[in-house]
């Protein structure tokens, strides 16, 4: 028996390291993200006369084509590999995320002829300008442009990441180091509204956008030193190395069988259990997405708090969504100790989780007795959303053969793409029309009136997509042949 066999040589825990660089860019990921919902009611919407039908056209059209993005990324991974694959992910999200500070200047330049290097002056150029509609139409076309490319490399985080956990983990870890690295997701959401508004307010909102853009940069420039393969990494020990791949020599017989098995849109389609994954993407993604981009607007809107006084609030919100880790238990509770099949067990505790986000309904009536009512009402949807998407994802493994997995997945980012377009797009063309109209909704009037809509159709959202989810599949049907 040698020494490794006998467990005399330390191992080292390498494996770790990658873990947090993979941590530190979902995080850097979702502060990119939320720069524009941090800074556009206060700061953006006042130089170029934004509505909220503006803000949603480009909130809209970036969920969109991040879920086009979706479903080439991870291809584009495989192809380039986990190293290269990532930097050209992050260097074009961070390009894409610097790039919307300069939508002014170019904005200036289009619109009043006046092409400046300086922020100020592109501002005070604008100011001047009668065309309005003109200041509009240009600067959210650029804005446009500039989320396109954030989509794109944003895109390609979650693949590339899934990608390197698997390289540096066996299969009992997995698990484990992507819900630390996937914990960068919320991390992101809590650090955004204590940092990003207070550096709009300080140094103007184009510098908001680069410098946490620039984090991007900063992080590939130590991804290039820390990333190599653990076979090929120095900093691997020989004790690590094989702890890390101690389970490929079954893994091997069953990567080869997926490796010659292609599945086409069409193979796809013809399953009920891909229609279900899709409509329940498609019913509850919105949901999230209108939390992320809208809270601010609707703290500020509702409750007349800025950039900075609406930042504890958002915080909170994002502090209960961490309660979320109970979607990781209780379906295992009721695999383990029920004794259910994996499907059934996701199933239930779906439902449980379908039913907390009809607490919104409450959040405008409580509102009146105190903004922090609704700020906790909505974590607690936050919390349960995020719970349901960690389950619904599992349930394509549960049921579909793993070269299948990736296809059936893109799917559903798909169709929860065109359900995100769809909340943000409409929300911002209701919430005009609610002010225009002073808009009367079971009891609250304008904007008030249409935020309440709107959280009654996230109410209920999960329940129908449970629904339609169930029946479509009402028990475990494992595919075995595509």
């Amino acid at each position: 028996m040698n020494n490794l066999q006998e467990g005399k040589v330390k191992m080292t825990n390498y494996r770790w390291v990658i873990t947090a660089m993979l941590f530190f860019a979902t995080t850097i990921n979702y502060l990119d993200r939320q720069v524009l919902s941090l800074t556009w009611k206060d700061f953006i919407a006042p130089e170029f006369h934004w509505t909220n039908n503006d803000y949603g056209t480009i909130t809209g059209l970036f969920s969109i084509f991040y879920a086009v993005a979706m479903l080439f990324a991870g291809k584009f991974v495989d192809w380039m590999d986990t190293k290269k694959g990532y930097l050209w992910s992050i260097g074009i999200w961070s390009v894409g995320a610097v790039l919307h500070a300069f939508c002014g200047i170019v904005t200036a330049g289009i619109v009043a002829g006046e092409w400046t290097l300086s922020f100020e002056g592109a501002r005070q150029a604008i100011a001047v300008v009668d065309d309005v509609s003109k200041i509009v139409n240009v600067s959210v076309t650029l804005f446009v442009f500039a989320r396109i490319i954030l989509a794109i490399g944003e895109a390609g985080n979650f693949p590339a990441a899934i990608k390197a956990t698997a390289e540096y983990f066996p299969k009992k870890d997995r698990a484990f180091s992507t819900s630390i690295f996937n914990s960068g997701a919320t991390i992101g959401a809590l650090l955004a509204p204590l940092t990003i508004p207070f550096i709009a307010k300080a140094w103007g909102w184009e510098m908001a956008f680069i410098v946490i853009g620039a984090l991007g940069f900063l992080w590939m420039g130590v991804w290039v030193f820390v990333y190599d393969k653990p076979e090929k990494s120095k900093r691997v020990n020989e004790a690590e190395l094989a702890y890390i791949q101690q389970d490929d020599s079954e893994e091997g017989a069953e990567m080869q069988k997926d490796t010659g098995a292609k599945v086409t849109y069409k193979q796809a389609f013809r399953h009920k259990q891909t229609w279900a994954f899709a409509v329940g993407k498609f019913m509850t993604d919105g949901v999230w997405w209108f939390l992320l981009f809208w809270i601010p607007a609707y703290l500020s809107s509702v409750y007349g708090l800025d950039s900075t006084a609406a930042a504890p609030h958002i915080f909170v919100v994002y502090l209960i969504t961490m309660l979320s880790i109970a979607g990781g238990w209780l379906p295992t509770y009721f695999v383990d100790k029920r004794k259910m099949d994996p499907y059934a067990g996701r199933m239930k505790a779906m439902l449980i989780f379908a039913f907390v986000p009809l607490l919104v309904l409450l959040a405008q009536p409580l509102g009146h007795i105190s903004v922090w009512l609704p700020v906790v009402i909505i974590g607690l949807a936050g919390a349960a959303h995020q719970a349901w998407s960690a389950n619904i994802f599992s349930t394509v493994g549960d049921m579909f053969p793993k070269y299948a997995v990736a296809t059936i997945t893109g799917i559903g980012g798909m169709a929860g793409g065109i359900g995100s377009f769809l909340i943000n797009k409409g929300s911002g063309v209701l919430f005009d029309y609610s002010i225009e109209t002073n808009l009367r909704f079971m009891g609250f009037e304008g904007i008030e009136a249409g935020y309440f809509i709107i959280f009654c159709i996230c109410a209920f959202a999960y329940l129908i997509g449970w629904i339609i989810m169930k029946a479509l599949v009402p028990r475990y049907e494992l595919i075995r042949e595509m």
